[in-house]
């Protein structure tokens, strides 16, 4: 005899499927899935459909849109001859929250990971190397994650970018502002001296 009945079941199951979201994590979002208001139940799966139906990638960068283009690339205050590349939505959505940057972004949709199958065919590089070969771009940072599989991304796309007259960068890396010394490891102590700025 089922302990749920099979509506409750389907929904647990579904919610358990999410990444980071276990069996009891999915139990207690459907309880309080049944506990809440009915409208405020399907505006979440209306919110859910919306994104489904409406959201696609950007022509231009692979961000998130729901036109052609995403709001960033449509902005026209934008410095468009810097350009920073990252490999997930959410990253350039974190970059954008620090409110610093105000060039345009170039998102890989993922990095090259040889042992999870993934290679550089199936991210957009070949895009950006156009964008680049287009001769708009005097800058390219490298957003990618501080990763064994990230920064080897950043060097393939720098391998396939050279010769052409685009400064290359990467985003500093290093000690952040109220951290210890002694609790650094070596690979955050060793960029922070490698990317040591003047003082």
């Amino acid at each position: 005899m089922p302990l749920v009945t099979e509506s409750v079941g389907r929904l647990i199951e579904e919610l358990g499927k999410l990444p980071g979201i276990g069996r009891k994590s999915a139990e207690r979002i459907t309880y309080h899935l049944l506990r809440i208001h009915k409208n405020e139940a399907l505006a979440l799966a209306e919110a859910i459909r919306d994104v489904k139906e409406n959201v696609r990638y950007c022509k231009t960068c692979y961000n998130l849109a729901e036109e052609e283009e995403c709001v960033v690339c449509r902005a026209p205050n934008r410095d468009r001859g810097l350009l920073c590349v990252v490999e997930q939505p959410r990253d350039l959505m974190a970059l954008e929250q620090a409110g610093v940057y105000k060039g345009l972004y170039h998102v890989l949709l993922g990095r090259i990971a040889p042992l999870e199958g993934i290679g550089p065919d199936q991210l957009t590089i070949e895009p950006l190397v156009q964008r680049v070969r287009s001769g708009n771009v005097r800058e390219l940072i490298m957003g990618t994650n501080p990763t064994l599989e990230g920064d080897g991304t950043a060097l393939y796309i720098a391998n396939q970018l050279t010769g052409l007259p685009v400064q290359i960068t990467r985003l500093a890396r290093g000690i952040t502002t109220g951290s210890v010394l002694e609790f650094a490891n070596k690979e955050i102590l060793s960029d922070a001296l490698t990317g040591r700025q003047k003082f």
